[in-house]
């Protein structure tokens, strides 16, 4: 039987060098591929012009590249593109371009599906299949950035990991990828402009915070209420608001970074008054910034998108405090804007070879 390859974008620069003192290439032609996969994302290993043709032949016998397909695209009418990925594997995941008019956003997915089972979330619906490697996260951005410049004629200024999958689940391997993005061997993006959101995995947050990361943190918070979210996400029932205020402020101290809280506002559900005034009182514990979502509905009915007036009212309350909010106003709702439902719908269709 012939043995499996190995997925080179799983290695650390330092692997790939070993790799080649073993195999009596010169250690620079580490550097080199590494480059090619990071920096230049390349696809195979014959567009590595400036090695030997038999260093080549020598990663290609042994390692293998997995590059992510475009299996479906769809373009609202306010500019939002959402793309569904096809993986080696048969998989599918979403990444999205999220334009503005001088800038562009894209959301990206760190899992095949997810377990955690939120209940207003598409992706909810799906099982968990499994993790995606450092190259298939990598891969979303640097596709969705060229789709900014296509399509929108802006460069990318943000990356939000905040597509299908708890990331801080894939935590080795986001991290790899993010370091990729970031680092000068790779993308060079700055850290600042990336943004890890999680569902309040809290031993996660305090890796991260251990780690000193540079990377911006936001936390899908969606109500104050620790009974409320136990019903709408599971998670919570073993990652309770007390204590995930505990790692939310030793993620602070460590870092010094503001937090982001992500706040889903549901219909005649967390979006009274009194629920506005328990999530003033929950971010009083750092520093931190609260976006206010609209609902992107889902096909189930079991929520509703909050009313204009009642959004309204939500965001003047916590203003009133004198509270850093914003409302992120819903996009793609004329396609399968909720995340995971183009996954969802393109699964069930024959992909396109």
């Amino acid at each position: 039987m012939e043995k499996e390859k190995a997925d080179i974008r799983k290695l650390a620069l330092k692997e790939i060098v070993s790799f080649c003192e073993e195999n009596s290439l010169k250690s620079f032609r580490g550097k080199q591929v590494y480059e090619w996969l990071w920096k230049r994302s390349a696809k195979t290993f014959d567009e590595m012009n400036n090695l030997p043709k038999n260093a080549r032949q020598i990663f290609s016998t042994q390692f293998v590249i997995n590059p992510l397909q475009i299996s479906n695209i769809q373009k609202s009418k306010d500019g939002t593109i959402k793309t569904a990925f096809k993986l080696f594997d048969g998989g599918l995941v979403e990444g999205v371009m999220i334009p503005s008019e001088k800038r562009a956003t894209a959301c990206i997915s760190s899992q095949v599906g997810c377990n955690l089972a939120c209940t207003f979330c598409a992706t909810g619906k799906l099982k968990l299949l499994r993790n995606l490697g450092p190259g298939e996260i990598y891969d979303q951005l640097v596709v969705i950035k060229q789709q900014a410049k296509e399509h929108n004629n802006t460069p990318l200024s943000n990356i939000v990991l905040m597509g299908m999958g708890e990331p801080l689940l894939n935590y080795k391997n986001v991290l790899q990828a993010i370091n990729n993005m970031i680092s000068e061997k790779g993308l060079g993006l700055s850290p600042r402009r990336i943004t890890l959101s999680t569902s309040g995995v809290i031993k996660g947050i305090m890796k991260l915070a251990d780690e000193n990361v540079k990377f911006n943190l936001a936390v899908s918070l969606h109500t104050a209420d620790n009974d409320k979210r136990n019903r709408i996400m599971p998670v919570n029932k073993t990652n309770p608001l007390d204590k995930l205020a505990k790692a939310i402020q030793y993620f602070h101290e460590k870092t010094g970074k503001r937090i982001t809280f992500e706040y889903l506002l549901l219909k005649d559900f967390n979006d009274s008054l009194a629920d506005a005034q328990k999530l003033a009182e929950y971010c009083k514990i750092v520093p931190c910034k609260v976006n206010l979502i609209e609902f992107n509905a889902t096909g189930d009915g079991l929520f509703k998108k909050s009313p204009k007036l009642k959004t309204e009212a939500f965001y003047n309350f916590l203003e009133s405090k004198n509270m850093v909010v914003n409302i992120r106003s819903s996009r793609g709702e004329d396609i399968d804007a909720a995340c995971g439902q183009l996954a969802n719908r393109a699964g069930s269709e024959k992909v396109k070879k």
